[in-house]
């Protein structure tokens, strides 16, 4: 027998995996062994047996940290935001950043401000505030902003952030928060105010929203994934004061909200941006169990191994992982209100590849994107992202089931082929037509699984096909559901998220290009409408009783720009839940 020693870095929560072996491989036997460390240190001991011929071999020796690579310990920095109705002018700290649409910089034959709260400013600065933004050209236009140190305010600097024609939508505001955020970071300013030239251009029933969405943008504006780089910078924004939307608890506790679910995009954001050979199923399995650990007032976890999956005759999500050296793992986060009835069951379920190779059709030619296929568990990125979000908000009257099905798309011996016919958990067969069209095999599953806890509603997520980033682009994901009340439900809170969400057809008659002559259907049924046909694919695994939505997010996922995660869907899925919930 040869026996391998591999170490692994994961999170604090460690596991070991032991397998032994008699001379008959008929005899395997397994078991699993939980320490606890203080370190982010995992060891994984496989005792491996010379012969080669078993199937378990493939799943003995862990790569969880191929390269010698571990993600680095970053604290986010924790920013204080308030409310304030105070003159701006008397406002004292290092940045005073004023939004500013095009109207706001219409000035007089004196080439003075006629806006008020510019102008009073203005006064302040001896007329340089007009000069200055004359001689940079700045109009007001979206993306312009200037930051100037001039003296004669409170206030260090006096920035102007343009907001277009008009700021009225959540994204909008967003946009606005985000350049603060990146003004901030330029200065090394600890202290921030926001306020509107034409405050008066915010409705107060729309308040509340606007400044949270401001909140929200200046949170995700200052991260950055410094995890995987030798240096980093730490940013030293501690305190943002909102002026002119209202003050009081009420304000006070939507911008905390927006602050629990920007920490959850940015937790959906490190766990796609984290690279294939540090983020495992593993891995994933144990950022889940860190969830439920964290929030174990309100969640639980329940992670199923492979001869689990297997009792579940979830043999569609297993044939996926058949040719992985790194185990599946099904993950089954629960959440409860800890007091009060429960009204309404969700389940959330995210697609959760850690790496698609596209085995045996393997991803070859440009455009094929297999270098970025890390993000291909980007739907369980959403819904894990929202988990904590969720474990942070702890809305009432709901209880929420988070699932994934974890595993790798590789290429083995032990692989699905071309042609195999599988049986999901449902007792519907499935002929492999093309094993690139793997999300939908795990999901497959995992929808039967959902169904079966006896939600009453399910949305899945996924980055699952490249017809649907033809069809929209790489801005708006496609949602694919039969029920239009569910649809208009979550629209709405993609509206007040600020993610774009377009609803596409779920057309009966193209089902005729997913029949098989040897099983109930194929896998994929050809280019033509494909995104189409993936969302018909997975309505075979959901229960008729059960209101469901496909999200397919392939396109939205990533950022080509800022070469990273999007953090998409994580806002969307917090505020659906929050709309059911008795708060």
């Amino acid at each position: 027998m040869a026996v391998t020693l591999v170490t692994s870095f994961a999170s604090s929560s460690s596991r070991f995996h032991f397998r032994s072996f008699s001379s008959s491989p008929s005899s395997l036997s397994s078991c699993f062994v939980r320490f606890q460390f203080p370190s982010r240190l995992r060891l994984a001991f496989a005792v491996t047996p010379l012969y080669s011929s078993s199937r378990a071999m493939a799943h003995t020796i862990s790569h969880a940290t191929l390269g010698l690579t571990q993600a680095n310990s970053v604290d986010h920095p924790k920013i204080s935001f308030s409310g304030k109705e105070i003159d701006v002018t008397e406002w004292k700290g290092d940045i005073l950043a004023v939004g500013v649409t095009e109207k706001d910089m219409a000035k007089d034959v004196n080439s003075k401000f006629e806006n008020p709260i510019l102008k009073k400013l203005d006064a302040h600065l001896g007329g340089l505030l007009a000069d200055v933004s004359s001689e940079e050209d700045f109009s007001g236009k979206p993306g312009q902003s200037t930051v100037l140190r001039l003296p004669g305010l409170g206030s260090k600097r006096v920035g102007l952030i343009g907001l277009g024609k008009s700021a009225s939508t959540p994204s909008a505001f967003q946009s606005l928060g985000e350049a603060v955020a990146a003004a901030a970071k330029a200065s090394q300013a600890s202290s921030v105010a926001v306020v509107l030239a034409s405050s008066e251009s915010v409705s107060n029933e729309s308040k509340l929203c606007s400044a949270s969405a401001i909140a929200s943008g200046t949170v995700l504006g200052l991260f950055e994934d410094s995890r995987y780089k030798s240096e980093s910078k730490k940013p030293s924004l501690k305190s943002v004061d909102i002026i002119g939307f209202g003050s009081g608890p009420e304000l006070e506790k939507k911008l905390k909200y927006a602050e629990h679910v920007s920490y959850g995009v940015i937790f959906g954001k490190e766990l796609v941006n984290s690279p294939a050979n540090v983020l495992t199923p593993a891995v994933l399995a144990e950022e889940a169990l860190n969830l439920a650990s964290m929030y174990s007032d309100v969640m639980t976890a329940n992670i199923l191994n492979e001869e689990q999956c297997k009792e579940l005759k979830m043999g569609s999500y297993l044939a996926v992982a058949a040719a992985s050296a790194n185990p599946p793992h099904f993950i089954h986060l629960i959440y409860k209100p800890s007091s009060g009835p429960v009204k309404t069951k969700l389940a959330l379920v995210g697609k959760g590849l850690t790496f698609d190779s596209g085995g045996y059709n393997i991803k070859t030619g440009p455009g094929c994107l297999i270098e970025l296929m890390k993000f291909d568990m980007g739907g369980s990125a959403a819904v894990l992202g929202a988990a904590k979000a969720i474990g942070q908000i702890k809305p009432p009257g709901v209880e929420v089931h988070f699932i994934v099905a974890a595993c790798e798309n590789m290429i083995s011996g032990t692989g699905m082929r071309p042609g195999d016919v599988l049986t999901a958990s449902n007792g519907k067969t499935i002929e492999v037509n093309n094993t690139d069209a793997e999300g939908r095999l795990t999901l497959a599953d995992a929808l039967v699984y959902a169904c079966n806890q006896g939600v009453d509603k399910v949305v899945d997520l996924a980055t699952l096909t490249g017809a649907c980033i033809i069809a929209l682009g790489t801005s708006m994901a496609g949602i694919y559901t039969p029920s239009d009340k569910l649809a208009k439900e979550v629209i709405a809170a993609s509206e007040r998220s600020g993610e774009k969400l377009w609803r596409m057809p779920m057309e009966e008659s193209y089902w005729e290009m997913m029949k098989s002559g040897v099983a109930d259907m194929v896998n994929t049924g050809g280019r033509a409408g494909g995104s189409i046909t993936a969302a018909l694919f997975l309505k075979q695994f959901v229960s008729e009783d059960v209101e469901w939505m496909h999200i397919d997010m392939a396109g939205p996922v990533w950022n080509e720009k800022k070469k990273a995660a999007t953090g998409f869907g994580v806002a969307t899925l917090v505020e659906w839940v929050q709309n059911h919930s008795s708060s």
